[in-house]
């Protein structure tokens, strides 16, 4: 397959996956749900927190930095972050303990009742993610998942999940990060409207 049919094949499947997206009544339900949660979770005085992996890693890094930065607009800014930046802790923590305790072991620090924990995996199976979501229930915190189609082990252990209809990695991560900033967006206007 020449180059220009790689370009053309991967714009398909991106627009053909989000056509699928847009036209789930349920995930775009899940969207709202998840978005007030979010909207009422800042209002309350709590903080946003993410995970997840390598390039869910980087969309976690990413989305907390629009929250907590500035999306569209200048505005305060709002509690949210990643909990893989730290360096120091993670390599730490993953060498005295293991690598699955990196995220649950700092959510027992950090995460408050009332917290969301927002939690990236195209395969719902990533073991230091479901730890991650088994600590903040334990903490009383709100657990939020983007997965792929099957949910994984994530789909029985969150309270609100959107499961991409896809087993494409690259194309998840896609629709997630799209979700994502739409989110972003509502949780800025509602929180900061513009005159």
């Amino acid at each position: 397959m020449d180059q220009s049919s790689i370009i053309k094949k991967n714009i398909n499947a991106a627009i053909s996956l989000k056509q699928d997206v847009l036209n789930n009544p349920e995930i775009i339900n899940e969207i709202n749900v998840i978005t007030q949660k979010i909207i009422d979770c800042f209002r309350s005085g709590n903080k946003v927190l993410f995970c997840g992996n390598g390039g869910s890693a980087a969309d976690a890094q990413h989305l907390a930095a629009e929250l907590s930065g500035r999306y569209y607009y200048d505005r305060p800014p709002l509690s949210s972050e990643a909990l893989h930046v730290n360096t120091s802790y993670l390599t730490a923590v993953a060498n005295d303990y293991s690598y699955n305790e990196i995220y649950a072991r700092l959510l027992q620090a950090i995460g408050n009742k009332g917290d969301i924990l927002i939690a990236l995996s195209t395969s719902g199976n990533s073991s230091n993610v479901v730890k991650a979501i088994e600590q903040a229930t334990q903490n009383g915190m709100t657990v939020v998942s983007m997965t792929g189609s099957s949910g994984g082990k994530m789909k029985d252990i969150s309270r609100h999940i959107i499961r991409i209809p896809s087993t494409d990695t690259p194309r998840i991560q896609e629709c997630h990060m799209l979700i994502g900033h739409t989110i972003c967006e509502i949780v800025e206007s509602t929180l900061f409207p513009q005159p």
